[in-house]
């Protein structure tokens, strides 16, 4: 209810002990999260049953099914099938396969069973949404350490079964379990990183940690060149999640949040980190200045009687004025940043014929959008930005809808390009901004909502696909009159940018929205007040 602890302003940074959340140390599991996020679809050739062919013809087979073929440069993405007179259609044997090596029969994955291959990356993607929505919560009730760590264990072990799977229903289920393991080992990571940093470079280090993540798709291909087995790419990332296990499964590396600690009454082990991060900072706690002495005063003070942990309930947000909308917003931008990102690939594929280049193009935006928020987001703040981006998102997408047919083609690959940019940005800030405007008591359900919507919005393009891409133009419609209302509301949000993290729900209340502009308004002065008083007279110090 009133002025922030001082113990709470020291869990969010301080001095080289804080570093421990920065993107050298911590990017490392960022990559391998990264690893783990590919779903592309390779193109290939697909030819008819012979079974299909008739008796005279058979004899000219050869000739048959070299008609059959694309020409080279103009083959058909994957759901884009031959015409339908050459159905049902079989692959062509390709030197990988998806088949054990023990020489079981293959798994097949193209033409007359390409379902299979969004089928596949829905059931990810449903792991990740339900693995930021449970754990999560997990995470507000178990602390950020515990489901790190847990989450880890249980991806290590996945991911190594994932590579023993005998069927495609059973990999299905793995891929699921999976799936919501990675999403709480990268939610836990993501809400300790950002309490143990403070205000001024939360946004640098989530940054740095994006990067690290980016580094990680664009490592994926290579290891794919190198390893020409996909059980043994699985193994590998299963490999690697187990080393990140060993390395971070030492308190001293991956720490407990402090914050967390004190925002749940465990003082006593808050204590203990805090001092653990004064001595790598070079600080003596016993020290008898003013600063140091009272940190050591209110830390006895709050732990006067030892009472116990005291847990929100995620239900608690219903009951809050002002932050379940905030959620809501939140969570809305990042559906629509993410599921209108489906339309601007789907734009972007006729522009760029080859397989690897959209792929790399996409990757290199993710890392350009990142760019651009760490030199806006701190300057011009976090809520101007993401109405730039989503206004930007909006534009390129009404634009590609309104003039598909009569626009020329390097227009349409700018503006799929800026749409990708933007959407990228909108949904990396919509992530941040929840995190810094939910209390600590409940930020991992919180942003676990707001991240499995962005995953939400994820699976609309393996599901259309699914359909065989018969709903992308209604798809279309959908996200950009999504988009333009999103706009509106990201005006309801608050201002976060440079503001401690709110601890309790009546903190995270008093975030109110601020004038878009911080200039003075042109309006009458107010008698008996100065001009600049009269510039603040309708604002409370909490609004600003």
């Amino acid at each position: 209810g009133g002025r922030r602890p001082r113990g709470a302003e020291s869990a969010g940074g301080f001095g080289r002990g804080g570093g421990l959340a920065g993107p050298p140390p911590r990017g490392y599991p960022c990559i391998v999260l990264g690893l783990a996020l590919l779903h592309r679809s390779a193109r290939h050739h697909c030819r008819p049953d012979p079974r299909l062919v008739a008796p005279p013809c058979r004899a000219a087979r050869t000739a048959l099914l070299d008609a059959a073929h694309p020409a080279p440069g103009t083959t058909e993405a994957l759901g884009v099938l031959s015409p339908s007179s050459l159905a049902p259609l079989t692959p062509v044997p390709r030197p990988s396969s998806w088949a054990p090596r023990s020489g079981a029969a293959p798994w097949n994955l193209v033409c007359g069973d390409g379902w299979k291959v969004p089928l596949e990356q829905v059931s990810h993607l449903l792991g990740w949404l339900l693995g930021c929505v449970v754990l999560g919560a997990g995470c507000d009730r178990f602390g950020r350490r515990a489901v790190f760590v847990a989450s880890l264990v249980l991806a290590t072990g996945l991911g190594a079964s994932e590579a023993l799977a005998a069927s495609f229903p059973t990999l299905l289920v793995l891929r699921l379990l999976h799936g919501g393991t990675l999403a709480g080992a990268l939610l836990a990571l993501y809400l300790a990183r950002l309490e143990l940093c403070d205000p001024p470079h939360r946004l640098a280090f989530s940054v740095g940690a994006g990067l690290f993540s980016v580094a990680g798709t664009l490592l994926l291909p290579g290891l794919a060149v190198l390893v020409q087995d996909w059980r043994l790419l699985q193994g590998l990332g299963a490999l690697m999640s187990g080393l990140l296990l060993l390395f971070w499964g030492f308190p001293a590396l991956f720490p407990e949040s402090p914050c967390w600690l004190l925002a749940t009454g465990q003082v006593a082990r808050a204590r203990k980190i805090l001092w653990h991060f004064a001595e790598a900072s070079g600080v003596d706690p016993e020290d008898s200045s003013l600063e140091e002495n009272s940190l050591v005063t209110e830390l006895a003070m709050l732990s006067a009687g030892s009472p116990q942990p005291q847990y929100q309930s995620p239900l608690g947000l219903l009951r809050t004025q002002v932050t379940w909308r905030n959620g809501l917003i939140l969570g809305f931008s990042s559906l629509v940043g993410e599921g209108i990102r489906a339309s601007f690939r789907r734009s972007l594929a006729p522009q760029v014929p080859t397989f690897y280049l959209p792929y790399f193009l996409e990757a290199g935006l993710e890392a350009a959008a990142l760019v651009f928020l760490l030199l806006t987001a701190d300057r011009c703040g976090r809520r101007p930005v993401l109405l730039l981006g989503t206004m930007a998102t909006g534009l390129a997408s009404l634009l590609l809808l309104a003039g598909a047919q009569y626009l020329p083609g390097w227009t349409m690959l700018s503006l799929s390009v800026l749409g990708l940019l933007a959407s990228r940005a909108v949904s990396a800030l919509s992530s941040l901004f929840a995190a810094e405007v939910f209390p600590t008591v409940i930020r991992g359900a919180g942003l676990g909502l707001v991240l499995g919507a962005g995953f939400l919005g994820q699976a609309a393009g393996p599901l259309d696909a699914l359909h065989g891409r018969r709903g992308f133009f209604l798809q279309h419609v959908v996200f950009a009159s999504l988009a333009v209302l999103a706009l509106l509301c990201v005006l309801l949000l608050p201002e976060s940018r440079s503001r401690g993290l709110p601890q309790s729900l009546q903190d995270a209340d008093r975030l109110r929205r601020s004038p878009l502009l911080r200039a003075c308004p042109c309006q009458d002065h107010l008698p008996l007040l100065s001009p600049s008083d009269a510039c603040w007279a309708g604002h409370t110090p909490e609004q600003h």
